[in-house]
């Protein structure tokens, strides 16, 4: 897959996910309109959908059908937006910006802004439960992916890795599996079930299902890494967002504590021990090892 094609592919799977969740939330002007206005408004600010697009790759990869998984998969972007709304609060990252717009709480007031971060979070489980229900996807499935993406999203995932991120700042005594802990739950966890919820739903088994936990596991820290080196040698206008933030606000980040060099390298490895171990999957998770390679040779 050139890079061009996979270009196509993510354009092509992005506009798939922005289709079903302008179809799923309800419109701008539904009651109370300001709540449904500031939640459209973080939602289609233009997130890249990374996570839902590896639940679909993954499930593609195991020879499932992703029409019938794009639900659940924008269920995830819920989560996803979700959090990034709350970590933009003056109480967590106080940022202004994100993708080159005003932050929520900027926009609308942090009231408003903690609010449309509630009903994002509770509409992807919504979602997940209604499109469920009218899937032919059977209901112990259903169930089985909403414990994924609950406790992905929880105190034991996505939210303890946050309060592990506050609580580190600062210190100057972190250990390097205290830092992989942390990145592993605040963007590693869900990531892992993003592709996990797509092999579940594409029907692989435990063998296959094995080796997507661990291929996501070794991506979803690769991520992170790329994040932190964005950070410090990203433009803000690829961003859409300030660099060197973390460095100002004292934040444990694998260039902080390795070096620039040696954590591009660890993202690199990671990646490479990712696709070894789906190496004897078919051309059909092609698409899935192209997205590993994109996560760590992006912009933004």
């Amino acid at each position: 897959m050139h890079r061009s094609e996979l270009s196509d592919y993510l354009a092509e799977r992005r506009a798939d996910v922005d289709r079903m969740l302008h179809s799923y939330l309800p419109g701008p002007k539904c009651e109370p309109p300001l709540i449904h206005e500031a939640m459209r408004y973080s939602l289609f600010a233009g997130g890249k959908r990374i996570r839902p697009i590896l639940c679909l790759a993954a499930c593609e990869s195991v020879g499932g059908r992703r029409d019938l998984v794009l639900p659940f998969a924008a269920a995830i972007e819920l989560i996803h937006t979700y959090s990034l709304v709350h970590d933009d609060l003056p109480a967590m990252d106080d940022d202004e910006y994100r993708r080159g717009k005003l932050t929520s709480h900027k926009m609308f007031g942090e009231s408003t802004a903690i609010l449309t971060g509630d009903a994002l979070l509770t509409a992807a489980f919504t979602m997940l439960a209604e499109k469920g229900l009218a899937s032919r996807i059977s209901p112990k499935k259903i169930l089985r992916v909403t414990l994924e993406l609950g406790a992905a999203s929880g105190s034991t995932g996505m939210v303890g890795g946050q309060l592990n991120d506050i609580e580190a700042q600062g210190q100057n005594d972190i250990s390097l599996e205290s830092l992989k802990r942390m990145h592993t739950h605040k963007t590693g966890v869900l990531i892992r079930a993003s592709i996990r919820i797509g092999g579940i739903l594409g029907g692989a088994g435990p063998k296959k299902l094995s080796q997507l936990t661990a291929f996501g596991e070794k991506v979803g820290l690769a991520f992170q890494i790329a994040d932190d080196v964005l950070d410090v040698e990203g433009e803000a206008k690829n961003l859409g967002k300030s660099v060197g933030r973390d460095h100002s606000r004292g934040r444990a980040t694998y260039p902080a504590l390795m070096g620039l060099s040696l954590a591009k390298k660890e993202a690199v490895v990671l990646i490479e021990d990712a696709l070894a171990g789906i190496k004897y999957f078919g051309p059909e998770a092609d698409p899935i090892r192209h997205i590993a390679a994109f996560i760590i040779d992006r912009e933004k």
